[in-house]
């Protein structure tokens, strides 16, 4: 990549959404609003609530299914320079696979991210990161179908993240990105129900932060991958955190909703701290934690 800076899927569209404001060309690379081999509508409104220095969210993957990203979307983004990767998403080991190998056909996208958090409908509903060998079997059946660069997107809400994360490797992932949402809820009091549709959301933006950083310095000691670190990124302090603590690239996501334009700015600051510092590329602080 050009540099380490990307969006973080479900927070940038397909990015041709964010052109007016930002010169698409600037980021590192762009990761899609996640895709599934069918269309999926979604969970029913409210799936979006703001929370103390964050946001709860139940959207539930609403896509227009694989087959319309390549016919529709992938003309728009395949002659922008940078790189656009796709998040994949399904209820089945196979699902995974099957929409992997029609992203594969596609010359212009050079990664995918795979969403491990969906739920395992074989299994009552229990996602596949929370387990070693769940996160596995999809890793292993979207390897065989997919044969570019494959990147695990892990739960934080799991009991050793470090253990999903080799489960992964070990199964044939090219990197690892972490971490996704925080399992939250939002009570309305007065009317003594929850304020999402379902209950419950994923909590993302700066509260969630410190975890994010914990969990990515956790796995950069445990994998000799790489390791893509998000997670309340608002500026490129954060993003310097991540880096330090192994990361060797991080994800944009609910900064996008304040500014859309945060991703190029982030961007520049890390640029302006490395001048700052006397480092001749980002390569010198990854991973350079005294700790």
């Amino acid at each position: 990549m050009k540099n380490p800076v990307m969006t973080a899927s479900g927070t940038f569209g397909y990015g041709v959404e964010f052109a007016d404001f930002v010169n698409l060309e600037e980021i590192g690379g762009i990761i899609v609003k996640g895709t599934t081999l069918h269309p999926r509508e979604g969970n029913d409104y409210p799936r979006m609530v703001e929370t103390a220095s964050g946001m709860l969210n139940c959207v539930g993957l609403q896509n227009k299914g694989v087959d319309y990203f390549c016919q529709h979307i992938y003309p728009e983004i395949k002659d922008i320079k940078t790189n656009f990767l796709v998040n994949v998403s399904g209820s089945s080991p196979e699902d995974y696979a099957e929409c992997a190998a029609r992203v594969n056909e596609l010359e212009g996208i050079p990664a995918i991210e795979l969403n491990i958090s969906c739920p395992n409908v074989k299994q009552g509903g229990m996602a596949f990161g929370v387990t070693a060998e769940g996160a596995a079997a999809v890793v292993k059946a979207v390897r065989e179908a997919y044969h570019k660069t494959l990147i695990v997107k892990l739960s934080p809400n799991v009991t050793s993240i470090s253990d999903i994360a080799l489960a992964v490797q070990d199964a044939g992932a090219d990197a690892v990105s972490l971490i996704n949402t925080l399992m939250g809820m939002v009570i309305d009091i007065e009317k003594r129900k929850p304020v999402l549709s379902i209950a419950t959301g994923g909590m993302s933006g700066p509260a969630v932060k410190p975890v994010a950083v914990r969990c990515v310095w956790q796995v950069a000691k445990a994998v000799n991958i790489p390791v893509i670190g998000l997670g309340g990124i608002m500026n490129a302090e954060d993003a310097i955190e991540f880096l330090m603590a192994g990361a060797s690239a991080v994800e944009i996501g609910t900064a996008n909703f304040i500014d859309p334009a945060v991703t190029v700015k982030v961007v520049n600051g890390i640029n302006e701290w490395l001048d700052r510092h006397g480092c001749q590329s980002v390569g010198e602080i990854i991973g350079q934690l005294d700790a």
